[in-house]
This record gives C-alpha cells, sequence and structure tokens, in this order.
C-alpha cells in the first residue's frame, strides 16, 4: 500500500490553507492526498433536522465539507490524486488512526470551533504531540506557506532523538530544491558565572559552545552522507532555543523539531521548544517523531 498525505479538514480557513499546502508537499513527492473530515455527528442527531433520505444534516455537511476540500484540491493540482472522508469518530483519533500508514499528518493552525485568540487549535496540537508519523502545522505567512525562501530549519536535538527529524529536512529540502539550516543552540547557567573571573567565565561558556557543537556535528555527520547533494549549513547560537527557531522561521519555508515518542506513554509527549514553535512559528512547522 502506497502511503498518502492525510489533511484534517473542517471548513475553517486554517484547513483550507493546509489543503493547498498539502497539495503542494503530494506533488513535490509524488503521493496521494487523503483529506479527512472528522466529527461525532451521531451523538447530536437529535439536535439536527432529518431528512426524507434517514439522514441527518450533520451527516450531510460532514460529507459536504470533505467533498469541497476535494474540490479545492483537485483544482489546485488535478495531476495529485485526492479523495475525500467523512468520518463519524473523535477528530484526534481518526487522524492519529490515519497516521498509521500516512507519509504525514496535515493539520490548519486552529480549527471551527477554536477560539479567536487562540495561537493553536487544540486538535493540532493534540496530533502533533501523539503522532506516530510527521505531523505539519500549516501556518505562518503567505511567502512561508508557498516556500518563497529555499530555507528549511531544521533543530538539531541530542542525536537518541535527533536523526529522524535530521532526515526528514533533508529529504524536504531536496524536495523543494532547497537548503538546510540547521541550527544547535547552547545557553550557560547564569548560577555557572557566579564568582568566577573572567577567564573562568570564558572557558565555561567556551564548554558549552563546544558541547552544542559537537552534538550538532554528531547527528549532521550522520545524516550528510546519505544526502550529499544538498547544501546544509550549520549553525551553533547562544540564547534560548524556542527564540532563536522563531526568530530562525520568519526567512523560512519551514522549521522541523524532532519529538521522542515512547509506545508505553499514551499521553501528550511533546517538549517545550515543539510547544513554543507550534504556537508562535512564522512558517509551517514538522514534528518528526523519533521511536524509542
Amino acid at each position: 500500500m502506497s502511503l498518502s498525505l492525510v489533511v484534517g479538514v473542517d471548513g475553517s480557513e486554517s484547513s483550507l490553507q493546509a489543503v493547498d499546502w498539502a497539495v503542494d508537499e503530494a506533488a513535490r513527492h509524488g503521493l496521494p492526498v487523503r483529506l479527512v473530515h472528522a466529527s461525532r455527528w451521531e451523538r447530536y442527531e437529535g439536535g439536527f433536522p432529518v431528512f426524507a433520505t434517514g439522514r441527518s444534516s450533520g451527516e450531510i455537511l460532514a460529507e459536504q465539507i470533505a467533498a469541497s476540500a476535494t474540490e479545492r484540491a483537485t483544482l489546485r493540482d488535478p495531476d495529485v490524486k485526492a479523495c475525500g472522508e467523512a468520518l463519524a469518530e473523535d477528530t484526534v483519533t481518526a487522524l492519529l488512526a490515519a497516521g498509521r500508514e500516512a507519509f504525514a499528518v496535515v493539520t490548519g493552525s486552529r480549527g471551527r470551533g477554536e477560539l479567536a485568540g487562540s495561537l493553536l487549535g487544540s486538535v493540532s496540537l493534540a496530533v502533533a504531540a501523539r503522532a506516530m508519523c510527521p505531523v505539519i502545522v500549516v501556518r505562518g505567512g503567505e511567502r512561508n506557506r508557498e516556500g518563497a525562501f529555499g530555507r528549511v530549519v531544521l533543530a538539531v536535538g541530542d542525536p537518541s532523538e535527533g536523526l529522524a527529524a535530521a532526515h526528514f529536512a533533508f529529504r524536504e529540502a531536496r524536495a523543494r530544491n532547497a537548503e538546510v539550516h540547521a541550527v544547535r543552540t547552547w545557553l550557560c547557567p547564569a548560577e555557572r558565572h557566579a564568582g568566577r573571573t573572567l577567564l573562568a567565565h570564558e572557558a565555561t561558556t567556551l564548554l558549552y559552545e563546544e558541547q552544542a557543537t559537537s552534538i550538532l556535528n554528531e547527528v549532521l555527520d550522520q545524516v550528510e552522507r546519505e544526502h550529499r547533494e544538498i547544501t546544509c549549513h550549520r549553525d551553533v547560537v547562544e540564547g534560548r532555543a524556542h527564540q532563536v527557531l522563531l526568530g530562525m522561521s520568519e526567512r523560512a519555508d519551514l522549521l522541523v523539531v524532532g519529538a521522542l515518542r515512547r509506545p508505553d506513554h499514551t499521553g501528550l509527549q511533546l517538549g517545550r521548544v515543539s510547544h513554543a514553535v507550534l504556537h508562535h512559528c512564522a512558517c509551517p512547522v514538522a514534528v518528526v517523531p523519533e521511536r524509542r
């Protein structure tokens, strides 16, 4: 069975942006698109009028949303095979299940029912924090979404949890004819400076910078051997990781972060950095799971 690109759709403007982004992504990778609208309309059938067909307006609306998203996808790129589904299931549960046999799951940053001031919808957050396949939350400005910068930013984590994200970032760069900007941040705790001489202070900060450089090189040396055709810039930056990444995202087409997944854990599995960029990033964010 060939993998597909699964897209969560609900008729909101954010999900329509996700459809457009997903179709372009599918074209780059030669994938079909599966557009999924899931809701528990059968719970509220008593509140929906029932037509002569015996079907509630909730079910009909769900099918219309899926059909409309499919039509939009086809208009975006007729060469990309697109199919829509309306499922009577919890949205998060449906997308997680679909993601088990997917190249990736794509969502918008906010759903129809989210509060206007929310930065990230609850569905997108839950799927990004639990899926066993990559999840891309489509957000940011039009130029970022359209891929105007030719730049994929990779947040390099520890080698034990960063290789899957690195491979994903390089594959995306190849498909987009883009460059990878790999970054590892470092920050020396303030207490390490207290009461130290200038020379000792410099030695301590140098140690932290060297450790960050060593981790960056360990991850990239492994991945670059398989992707020699991709230009990769290595950046070791002093600062808080989420602040550095958010700044770099302003001129990026995609930000890729890793997320450790433990099969024996059923709750949300998302680090503080990933959580921050999902809420505030200026470009689409890919959360790539590393299984342990």
